[in-house]
């Protein structure tokens, strides 16, 4: 674990709905708001497993409206819509910035595949 980047900078960006993230390799990352609402690791939108993941629709506005501290290696997202429990690691934010692209290519074909939208009902 000690091998693996941390972040050395984490701006949130609210009027463009995007976070800043830079980590100790040199990695840089901005990551939309909707983005990382609907890749919480909650066990709310996750689930316990793959099989009870719960797509997440409509976020397409969601706006993060605070982020709090958890010890050395994570933060809790506050979003607008109320959603507040997922725990967001070092490494969980890593992951969803290096494999943006491909996470965002899925989630827009399950949106489809499920009639459903990104934009608030």
């Amino acid at each position: 674990m000690a091998d693996m980047p941390h972040p050395t900078d984490l701006i949130l960006h609210q009027q463009s709905r995007q976070l800043e993230l830079r980590f100790s390799d040199g990695a840089h990352f901005m990551l939309d708001c909707e983005y990382l609402r609907v890749f919480s690791p909650s066990a709310e939108v996750r689930g316990h497993s793959p099989s009870q993941a719960v797509l997440q629709v409509g976020k397409r506005q969601v706006n993060i409206v605070d982020i709090r501290p958890v010890g050395h290696y994570a933060v809790k997202l506050v979003f607008d819509d109320g959603h507040d429990t997922g725990l967001y690691s070092w490494d969980w934010l890593y992951q969803l910035g290096q494999q943006h692209a491909a996470n965002w290519q899925d989630y827009l074909a399950r949106l489809a595949a499920a009639g459903a939208s990104r934009d608030p009902a």
